[in-house]
Formats: C-alpha cells, structure tokens, sequence
C-alpha cells in the first residue's frame, strides 16, 4: 500500500515539475499530453488580406529554445507592409517539445 503510494506521489510530482519545461501561450491552459491552440492577437481596421507570413520559435526540454516568433519577422517572411490581423498558433508534446508561431495576414 505505501509503495503504490509513493509511486503515485513521485509520479504526480514529475509531471508537476516536468509542466514548465517546455510550455507554450495558450488561451485555454496546457495539455498534459498534447496541446495544438490558435488564437488572436489584434485586428485592425484594414480588411484587405493578400498576404500571409509566419514566424515561429521551438523548444525541447527547456532546454534548447530557438526562433524568432515576433510580429515584425513575421511580416518580413510575408513581405506584408501593412498589417491586417495578428494570430498565434502554439502545439507542446508531453512537455518535451513546444512550438510558438506568430500569423500575420495583411497587404
């Protein structure tokens, strides 16, 4: 009986602490086996869309991050010079791996 329960316990801690260790934004909390969220992040009054670009960062085991996730990267990678709407999209696996992209779509 104790030993079940300490299994229990050193499980429930390890994926406690594991949480942080390659998490992404998400509007609506992270999955403890896969999160895959989009969301917005502004809109302006220009409706016209003729371009997209994207911009996206990773991580593995918190401890490797790369990328450049940001809105002006993204609007370069789509030669867009001016702004319609700003999404982001983020996906994490088991905590292990973790993706963050910033969308933006305008002229």
């Amino acid at each position: 009986m104790f030993k079940k329960s300490l299994q229990t316990i050193t499980v429930a801690a390890t994926v406690v602490t594991a949480s942080g260790c390659a998490a992404v934004a998400s509007p609506v909390g992270q999955g403890a086996l896969f999160t895959s969220v989009q969301g917005p992040v502004t809109a302006t009054p220009n409706a016209a869309v003729s371009k997209v670009g994207e911009s996206c960062a990773s991580n593995v085991l918190g401890l490797f991050a790369t990328g450049d996730a940001s809105i002006e990267q993204a609007r370069r990678n789509g030669g867009i010079n001016e702004v319609s709407t700003i999404d982001h999209h983020s996906t994490s696996v088991l905590f292990i791996y973790s993706k963050f992209c910033t969308v933006v779509r305008g002229q």
